[in-house]
Protein backbone atom coordinates (compact mmCIF):
# COMPACT_ATOMS: atom_id res chain seq x y z
CA UNK A 1 0.00 0.00 0.00
CA UNK A 2 1.12 3.56 -0.59
CA UNK A 3 2.52 5.82 2.13
CA UNK A 4 -0.33 7.87 3.61
CA UNK A 5 2.09 10.71 4.38
CA UNK A 6 2.77 11.12 0.65
CA UNK A 7 -0.95 11.11 -0.04
CA UNK A 8 -1.61 13.82 2.56
CA UNK A 9 1.29 16.01 1.42
CA UNK A 10 0.90 15.57 -2.35
CA UNK A 11 -2.43 14.03 -3.36
CA UNK A 12 -1.93 15.26 -6.93
CA UNK A 13 0.99 12.84 -7.26
CA UNK A 14 -1.37 9.95 -6.53
CA UNK A 15 -4.02 11.37 -8.88
CA UNK A 16 -1.45 11.68 -11.67
CA UNK A 17 -0.34 8.08 -11.08
CA UNK A 18 -3.93 6.89 -11.37
CA UNK A 19 -4.44 8.91 -14.55
CA UNK A 20 -1.27 7.44 -16.08
CA UNK A 21 -2.59 3.95 -15.32
CA UNK A 22 -5.92 4.84 -16.91
CA UNK A 23 -7.49 4.13 -13.54
CA UNK A 24 -10.03 6.00 -11.42
CA UNK A 25 -8.41 9.02 -9.68
CA UNK A 26 -11.48 9.16 -7.45
CA UNK A 27 -9.98 6.45 -5.25
CA UNK A 28 -7.46 9.05 -4.07
CA UNK A 29 -10.20 11.36 -2.83
CA UNK A 30 -12.04 8.46 -1.22
CA UNK A 31 -8.88 7.51 0.66
CA UNK A 32 -8.28 11.12 1.72
CA UNK A 33 -11.84 11.33 3.02
CA UNK A 34 -11.49 8.01 4.85
CA UNK A 35 -8.22 9.23 6.40
CA UNK A 36 -9.86 12.44 7.64
CA UNK A 37 -12.86 10.51 8.97
CA UNK A 38 -10.65 7.99 10.74
CA UNK A 39 -8.53 10.68 12.43
CA UNK A 40 -11.70 12.47 13.52
CA UNK A 41 -13.15 9.23 14.93
CA UNK A 42 -9.94 8.49 16.83
CA UNK A 43 -9.83 12.03 18.22
CA UNK A 44 -13.47 11.86 19.31
CA UNK A 45 -12.99 8.49 21.01
CA UNK A 46 -9.81 9.66 22.76
CA UNK A 47 -11.56 12.80 24.05
CA UNK A 48 -14.50 10.84 25.42
CA UNK A 49 -12.21 8.28 27.06
CA UNK A 50 -10.22 11.10 28.70
CA UNK A 51 -13.44 12.77 29.87
CA UNK A 52 -14.74 9.48 31.26
CA UNK A 53 -11.50 8.86 33.13
CA UNK A 54 -11.45 12.35 34.64
CA UNK A 55 -15.13 12.11 35.57
CA UNK A 56 -14.56 8.78 37.28
CA UNK A 57 -12.18 10.39 39.73
CA UNK A 58 -14.87 12.84 40.89
CA UNK A 59 -17.42 10.20 41.89
CA UNK A 60 -15.45 8.95 44.88
CA UNK A 61 -15.16 12.47 46.27
CA UNK A 62 -18.84 13.37 45.82
CA UNK A 63 -21.41 13.63 48.57
CA UNK A 64 -23.87 10.73 48.88
CA UNK A 65 -26.77 12.93 47.76
CA UNK A 66 -24.94 13.79 44.53
CA UNK A 67 -23.92 10.28 43.59
CA UNK A 68 -27.11 9.07 41.81
CA UNK A 69 -26.90 11.95 39.33
CA UNK A 70 -23.15 11.43 38.90
CA UNK A 71 -23.61 7.71 38.30
CA UNK A 72 -26.25 8.47 35.68
CA UNK A 73 -23.82 10.88 34.03
CA UNK A 74 -21.12 8.22 34.25
CA UNK A 75 -23.38 5.77 32.40
CA UNK A 76 -24.01 8.34 29.69
CA UNK A 77 -20.28 8.82 29.27
CA UNK A 78 -19.73 5.06 29.19
CA UNK A 79 -22.38 4.65 26.50
CA UNK A 80 -20.80 7.52 24.57
CA UNK A 81 -17.37 5.91 24.74
CA UNK A 82 -18.74 2.59 23.51
CA UNK A 83 -20.47 4.29 20.58
CA UNK A 84 -17.33 6.27 19.78
CA UNK A 85 -15.24 3.07 19.81
CA UNK A 86 -17.68 1.38 17.44
CA UNK A 87 -17.38 4.40 15.13
CA UNK A 88 -13.57 4.29 15.48
CA UNK A 89 -13.50 0.61 14.51
CA UNK A 90 -15.71 1.26 11.50
CA UNK A 91 -13.53 4.19 10.44
CA UNK A 92 -10.41 2.04 10.71
CA UNK A 93 -12.00 -0.61 8.50
CA UNK A 94 -13.13 1.97 5.97
CA UNK A 95 -9.64 3.45 5.84
CA UNK A 96 -8.05 0.02 5.39
CA UNK A 97 -10.43 -0.83 2.54
CA UNK A 98 -9.83 2.51 0.80
CA UNK A 99 -6.06 2.12 1.29
CA UNK A 100 -6.05 -1.35 -0.26
CA UNK A 101 -7.99 -0.06 -3.26
CA UNK A 102 -5.13 2.14 -4.50
CA UNK A 103 -2.30 0.56 -6.55
CA UNK A 104 1.31 1.60 -6.17
CA UNK A 105 2.46 5.01 -7.35
CA UNK A 106 4.25 4.70 -10.68
CA UNK A 107 7.88 5.81 -10.91
CA UNK A 108 9.06 6.64 -14.42
CA UNK A 109 6.75 4.25 -16.28
CA UNK A 110 5.28 5.64 -19.52
CA UNK A 111 1.60 6.55 -19.38
CA UNK A 112 -1.01 4.55 -21.25
CA UNK A 113 -2.19 1.00 -21.77
CA UNK A 114 -0.84 -2.31 -23.01
CA UNK A 115 0.28 -0.95 -26.40
CA UNK A 116 1.95 2.19 -25.04
CA UNK A 117 5.20 0.56 -23.92
CA UNK A 118 8.56 2.10 -24.85
CA UNK A 119 11.20 -0.10 -26.49
CA UNK A 120 14.44 0.33 -24.53
CA UNK A 121 16.66 -1.75 -26.83
CA UNK A 122 16.91 -4.68 -29.23
CA UNK A 123 19.50 -7.40 -28.75
CA UNK A 124 20.29 -9.82 -31.58
CA UNK A 125 18.76 -10.12 -35.03
CA UNK A 126 16.03 -12.63 -35.89
CA UNK A 127 17.39 -15.39 -38.13
CA UNK A 128 16.25 -15.51 -41.73
CA UNK A 129 14.80 -19.02 -41.81
CA UNK A 130 14.70 -20.01 -45.49
CA UNK A 131 12.42 -23.01 -44.96
CA UNK A 132 8.81 -23.52 -43.79
CA UNK A 133 8.78 -22.42 -40.15
CA UNK A 134 7.23 -24.78 -37.61
CA UNK A 135 5.73 -23.45 -34.40
CA UNK A 136 6.86 -24.71 -31.00
CA UNK A 137 4.04 -27.23 -30.70
CA UNK A 138 4.75 -28.87 -34.07
CA UNK A 139 8.42 -29.01 -33.13
CA UNK A 140 7.72 -30.26 -29.59
CA UNK A 141 5.38 -32.99 -30.81
CA UNK A 142 7.86 -34.02 -33.47
CA UNK A 143 10.59 -34.33 -30.83
CA UNK A 144 8.30 -36.28 -28.50
CA UNK A 145 8.80 -33.37 -26.06
CA UNK A 146 5.28 -31.93 -25.59
CA UNK A 147 1.99 -33.82 -25.25
CA UNK A 148 -0.99 -31.47 -25.12
CA UNK A 149 -3.58 -34.12 -25.98
CA UNK A 150 -2.90 -36.26 -22.94
CA UNK A 151 -2.51 -33.15 -20.78
CA UNK A 152 -6.07 -32.20 -21.70
CA UNK A 153 -7.25 -35.78 -21.16
CA UNK A 154 -5.81 -35.89 -17.65
CA UNK A 155 -6.36 -32.32 -16.45
CA UNK A 156 -8.34 -30.31 -19.02
CA UNK A 157 -7.59 -27.52 -21.46
CA UNK A 158 -4.28 -25.66 -21.14
CA UNK A 159 -2.53 -28.51 -19.36
CA UNK A 160 0.24 -30.55 -20.93
CA UNK A 161 2.95 -33.11 -20.38
CA UNK A 162 6.61 -32.37 -20.97
CA UNK A 163 8.21 -35.70 -21.76
CA UNK A 164 11.59 -37.02 -22.82
CA UNK A 165 13.81 -34.25 -24.14
CA UNK A 166 11.06 -31.71 -23.31
CA UNK A 167 11.36 -32.48 -19.61
CA UNK A 168 15.16 -32.55 -19.86
CA UNK A 169 15.22 -29.23 -21.70
CA UNK A 170 13.15 -27.57 -18.97
CA UNK A 171 15.32 -29.02 -16.21
CA UNK A 172 18.46 -27.88 -18.02
CA UNK A 173 17.02 -24.37 -18.42
CA UNK A 174 15.83 -23.98 -14.82
CA UNK A 175 19.03 -25.48 -13.42
CA UNK A 176 21.02 -22.98 -15.49
CA UNK A 177 18.87 -20.17 -14.08
CA UNK A 178 19.46 -21.25 -10.48
CA UNK A 179 23.19 -21.75 -11.11
CA UNK A 180 23.38 -18.28 -12.66
CA UNK A 181 21.64 -16.76 -9.64
CA UNK A 182 23.90 -18.56 -7.18
CA UNK A 183 26.88 -17.25 -9.13
CA UNK A 184 25.68 -13.76 -8.29
CA UNK A 185 25.39 -14.56 -4.59
CA UNK A 186 21.62 -15.03 -4.58
CA UNK A 187 20.28 -17.52 -2.02
CA UNK A 188 18.38 -20.44 -3.65
CA UNK A 189 14.98 -21.37 -2.22
CA UNK A 190 12.29 -23.99 -2.80
CA UNK A 191 9.25 -22.19 -1.35
CA UNK A 192 5.78 -23.53 -0.55
CA UNK A 193 3.25 -23.02 -3.34
CA UNK A 194 0.23 -22.90 -1.01
CA UNK A 195 0.01 -19.67 0.98
CA UNK A 196 -2.31 -17.97 3.46
CA UNK A 197 -4.60 -15.10 2.38
CA UNK A 198 -2.35 -12.63 4.19
CA UNK A 199 0.56 -13.51 1.91
CA UNK A 200 -1.53 -13.25 -1.25
CA UNK A 201 -3.14 -9.96 -0.22
CA UNK A 202 0.16 -8.57 1.04
CA UNK A 203 1.74 -8.95 -2.38
CA UNK A 204 -1.24 -7.38 -4.15
CA UNK A 205 -2.74 -10.42 -5.88
CA UNK A 206 -6.19 -10.37 -4.28
CA UNK A 207 -7.37 -7.11 -5.81
CA UNK A 208 -8.00 -6.75 -9.52
CA UNK A 209 -6.13 -10.01 -10.20
CA UNK A 210 -8.07 -12.20 -7.76
CA UNK A 211 -9.89 -14.01 -10.57
CA UNK A 212 -6.51 -15.34 -11.76
CA UNK A 213 -5.84 -17.15 -8.49
CA UNK A 214 -6.72 -20.73 -7.55
CA UNK A 215 -8.17 -20.97 -4.03
CA UNK A 216 -8.62 -24.03 -1.84
CA UNK A 217 -11.72 -22.95 0.06
CA UNK A 218 -11.71 -25.87 2.51
CA UNK A 219 -8.24 -24.90 3.75
CA UNK A 220 -8.38 -21.12 3.10
CA UNK A 221 -5.15 -21.36 1.14
CA UNK A 222 -4.14 -20.12 -2.29
CA UNK A 223 -2.00 -21.70 -5.00
CA UNK A 224 0.63 -19.17 -6.04
CA UNK A 225 0.99 -17.87 -9.58
CA UNK A 226 4.59 -16.93 -8.82
CA UNK A 227 7.07 -17.66 -6.03
CA UNK A 228 7.21 -13.89 -5.57
CA UNK A 229 4.34 -14.41 -3.11
CA UNK A 230 6.02 -16.77 -0.60
CA UNK A 231 9.38 -15.02 -1.01
CA UNK A 232 7.77 -11.64 -0.23
CA UNK A 233 6.01 -13.07 2.83
CA UNK A 234 9.16 -14.90 3.99
CA UNK A 235 10.27 -11.86 6.02
CA UNK A 236 6.81 -10.52 6.92
CA UNK A 237 6.65 -8.70 10.27
CA UNK A 238 10.45 -8.71 10.53
CA UNK A 239 13.15 -6.05 10.76
CA UNK A 240 15.92 -6.91 8.29
CA UNK A 241 19.62 -6.17 8.42
CA UNK A 242 20.35 -4.39 5.13
CA UNK A 243 23.59 -2.83 6.31
CA UNK A 244 25.58 -4.98 3.86
CA UNK A 245 23.24 -4.39 0.93
CA UNK A 246 20.10 -6.03 -0.47
CA UNK A 247 18.89 -9.48 0.54
CA UNK A 248 18.33 -11.56 -2.61
CA UNK A 249 16.58 -14.91 -3.01
CA UNK A 250 15.77 -17.07 -6.01
CA UNK A 251 12.85 -19.49 -5.82
CA UNK A 252 12.11 -22.53 -7.99
CA UNK A 253 8.46 -23.49 -7.93
CA UNK A 254 5.51 -24.68 -9.90
CA UNK A 255 3.05 -21.84 -10.54
CA UNK A 256 -0.70 -21.89 -11.14
CA UNK A 257 -2.90 -19.37 -12.95
CA UNK A 258 -6.54 -19.62 -13.91
CA UNK A 259 -5.99 -17.38 -16.97
CA UNK A 260 -9.45 -15.93 -16.42
CA UNK A 261 -10.55 -13.67 -19.24
CA UNK A 262 -7.92 -15.02 -21.64
CA UNK A 263 -10.04 -17.59 -23.43
CA UNK A 264 -9.26 -17.63 -27.11
CA UNK A 265 -5.77 -16.17 -26.53
CA UNK A 266 -2.70 -18.33 -27.14
CA UNK A 267 -4.67 -21.54 -26.79
CA UNK A 268 -2.21 -23.45 -28.96
CA UNK A 269 0.79 -24.92 -27.21
CA UNK A 270 2.40 -23.81 -23.95
CA UNK A 271 2.46 -20.02 -24.21
CA UNK A 272 -0.53 -19.45 -21.89
CA UNK A 273 -1.21 -22.39 -19.58
CA UNK A 274 -2.61 -23.09 -16.12
CA UNK A 275 0.55 -24.66 -14.64
CA UNK A 276 4.21 -24.01 -15.35
CA UNK A 277 7.57 -23.98 -13.59
CA UNK A 278 9.49 -20.81 -12.90
CA UNK A 279 12.70 -19.55 -11.35
CA UNK A 280 12.00 -16.19 -9.72
CA UNK A 281 14.36 -13.70 -8.10
CA UNK A 282 13.24 -11.58 -5.16
CA UNK A 283 15.10 -8.71 -3.53
CA UNK A 284 14.70 -6.65 -0.35
CA UNK A 285 16.58 -3.35 -0.25
CA UNK A 286 16.49 0.22 0.99
CA UNK A 287 14.01 2.36 -0.98
CA UNK A 288 16.74 4.68 -2.25
CA UNK A 289 18.57 1.67 -3.70
CA UNK A 290 15.58 0.19 -5.52
CA UNK A 291 16.24 1.89 -8.87
CA UNK A 292 19.76 0.50 -9.10
CA UNK A 293 18.58 -2.90 -7.88
CA UNK A 294 15.94 -2.95 -10.62
CA UNK A 295 18.63 -2.51 -13.27
CA UNK A 296 20.70 -5.22 -11.61
CA UNK A 297 17.86 -7.76 -11.79
CA UNK A 298 17.26 -6.82 -15.42
CA UNK A 299 20.93 -7.48 -16.09
CA UNK A 300 20.66 -10.96 -14.60
CA UNK A 301 17.67 -11.67 -16.85
CA UNK A 302 19.54 -10.50 -19.93
CA UNK A 303 22.44 -12.76 -18.98
CA UNK A 304 20.07 -15.73 -19.11
CA UNK A 305 18.57 -14.62 -22.43
CA UNK A 306 22.06 -14.40 -23.90
CA UNK A 307 22.72 -17.94 -22.68
CA UNK A 308 19.78 -19.37 -24.64
CA UNK A 309 20.90 -17.47 -27.75
CA UNK A 310 17.62 -15.86 -28.85
CA UNK A 311 16.96 -12.35 -30.21
CA UNK A 312 15.01 -10.22 -27.76
CA UNK A 313 13.99 -6.70 -26.90
CA UNK A 314 13.53 -4.89 -23.59
CA UNK A 315 10.44 -2.72 -23.09
CA UNK A 316 9.50 -0.22 -20.42
CA UNK A 317 5.95 -1.32 -19.62
CA UNK A 318 3.26 1.35 -19.69
CA UNK A 319 1.55 2.32 -16.44
CA UNK A 320 -1.80 0.86 -17.43
CA UNK A 321 -0.22 -2.55 -17.97
CA UNK A 322 1.50 -2.67 -14.57
CA UNK A 323 0.28 -4.93 -11.81
CA UNK A 324 -1.17 -3.45 -8.63
CA UNK A 325 2.13 -3.60 -6.74
CA UNK A 326 4.56 -2.43 -9.42
CA UNK A 327 5.83 1.14 -9.69
CA UNK A 328 7.80 0.24 -12.83
CA UNK A 329 8.36 -2.91 -14.87
CA UNK A 330 10.72 -3.96 -17.64
CA UNK A 331 9.74 -6.88 -19.87
CA UNK A 332 12.13 -8.92 -21.98
CA UNK A 333 10.40 -10.22 -25.09
CA UNK A 334 11.94 -12.90 -27.30
CA UNK A 335 11.43 -13.20 -31.04
CA UNK A 336 8.98 -15.98 -31.95
CA UNK A 337 9.48 -16.89 -35.65
CA UNK A 338 6.11 -18.59 -36.18
CA UNK A 339 4.31 -15.44 -35.04
CA UNK A 340 6.80 -12.95 -36.51
CA UNK A 341 6.49 -11.07 -33.25
CA UNK A 342 8.20 -10.50 -29.94
CA UNK A 343 6.52 -12.24 -27.00
CA UNK A 344 7.17 -11.76 -23.29
CA UNK A 345 9.50 -14.25 -21.67
CA UNK A 346 10.42 -12.47 -18.50
CA UNK A 347 9.84 -9.31 -16.49
CA UNK A 348 11.23 -7.50 -13.50
CA UNK A 349 9.22 -5.15 -11.28
CA UNK A 350 10.17 -2.53 -8.74
CA UNK A 351 7.42 -2.57 -6.10
CA UNK A 352 9.09 0.13 -3.99
CA UNK A 353 7.63 0.02 -0.44
CA UNK A 354 4.14 -1.09 -1.52
CA UNK A 355 4.36 -4.80 -0.62
CA UNK A 356 6.67 -4.35 2.37
CA UNK A 357 4.26 -1.86 3.97
CA UNK A 358 1.43 -4.39 3.68
CA UNK A 359 3.61 -7.24 4.97
CA UNK A 360 5.36 -5.34 7.75
CA UNK A 361 8.89 -5.76 6.35
CA UNK A 362 11.27 -3.13 7.71
CA UNK A 363 14.96 -2.39 8.20
CA UNK A 364 16.90 -0.05 10.50
CA UNK A 365 18.31 3.18 9.11
CA UNK A 366 21.61 4.78 10.16
CA UNK A 367 19.95 6.11 13.32
CA UNK A 368 18.60 2.68 14.25
CA UNK A 369 15.01 3.63 13.45
CA UNK A 370 12.78 1.08 11.67
CA UNK A 371 11.87 2.06 8.11
CA UNK A 372 9.79 0.29 5.44
CA UNK A 373 11.91 -1.72 2.98
CA UNK A 374 11.52 -1.88 -0.79
CA UNK A 375 10.90 -5.13 -2.69
CA UNK A 376 11.63 -6.17 -6.27
CA UNK A 377 11.11 -9.31 -8.32
CA UNK A 378 12.38 -10.70 -11.60
CA UNK A 379 12.00 -13.93 -13.55
CA UNK A 380 15.10 -15.86 -14.64
CA UNK A 381 13.38 -18.67 -16.57
CA UNK A 382 9.98 -20.28 -17.09
CA UNK A 383 8.41 -23.09 -19.09
CA UNK A 384 7.42 -20.50 -21.73
CA UNK A 385 11.10 -20.07 -22.61
CA UNK A 386 10.91 -23.44 -24.37
CA UNK A 387 8.79 -21.73 -27.03
CA UNK A 388 11.60 -19.34 -27.97
CA UNK A 389 14.30 -22.01 -27.71
CA UNK A 390 12.53 -24.51 -29.95
CA UNK A 391 11.45 -22.00 -32.59
CA UNK A 392 14.63 -19.93 -32.86
CA UNK A 393 16.90 -22.98 -33.02
CA UNK A 394 14.83 -25.14 -35.37
CA UNK A 395 16.39 -26.78 -38.42
CA UNK A 396 14.71 -27.64 -41.75
CA UNK A 397 14.10 -31.30 -40.85
CA UNK A 398 12.30 -30.48 -37.57
CA UNK A 399 15.31 -31.07 -35.37
CA UNK A 400 16.40 -28.37 -32.91
CA UNK A 401 19.89 -27.12 -32.13
CA UNK A 402 20.63 -27.01 -28.39
CA UNK A 403 22.17 -23.75 -27.11
CA UNK A 404 25.67 -24.39 -25.82
CA UNK A 405 24.79 -23.37 -22.25
CA UNK A 406 22.02 -26.00 -22.10
CA UNK A 407 23.97 -28.89 -23.63
CA UNK A 408 25.40 -30.20 -20.31
CA UNK A 409 21.84 -30.63 -18.99
CA UNK A 410 20.97 -32.72 -22.05
CA UNK A 411 23.87 -35.14 -21.79
CA UNK A 412 26.02 -33.09 -24.14
CA UNK A 413 23.59 -33.33 -27.05
CA UNK A 414 24.05 -30.59 -29.62
CA UNK A 415 20.91 -31.36 -31.63
CA UNK A 416 17.53 -32.80 -30.63
CA UNK A 417 16.34 -35.16 -33.36
CA UNK A 418 12.67 -35.81 -34.22
CA UNK A 419 11.23 -38.92 -32.60
CA UNK A 420 11.04 -41.92 -34.94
Amino acid sequence: MIDLRILREDPDLARASQAARGADPGVVDRLLAADVARRAAVSAADSLRAEQKAFGRTIGKAAAADRPALLARGKELSDGVKAAEVAETAANRALAAAHLAIPNLIEGAPAGGEQDYVVVKHVGTPADLDFPVRDHLDLGEGLGAIDMERGAKVSGARFYFLRGVGAQLQWALLNLAVTTAIGHGIVPMVPPVLVKPEAMEGTGFLGEHSDEVYRLAADDLYLVGTSEVPLAAYHSDEILDLSSGPLRYVGWSSCFRREAGSYGKDTRGIIRVHQFDKVEMFSYCRPEDSGGEHQRLLGFEEEMLAAIEVPYRVIDTAAGDLGTSAARKFDCEAWVPSQQAYRELTSTSNCTTFQARRLGVRYRDEDGKPQVAATLNGTLATTRWLVAILENHQLPDGSVRVPVALQPGLGGREVLEPAR
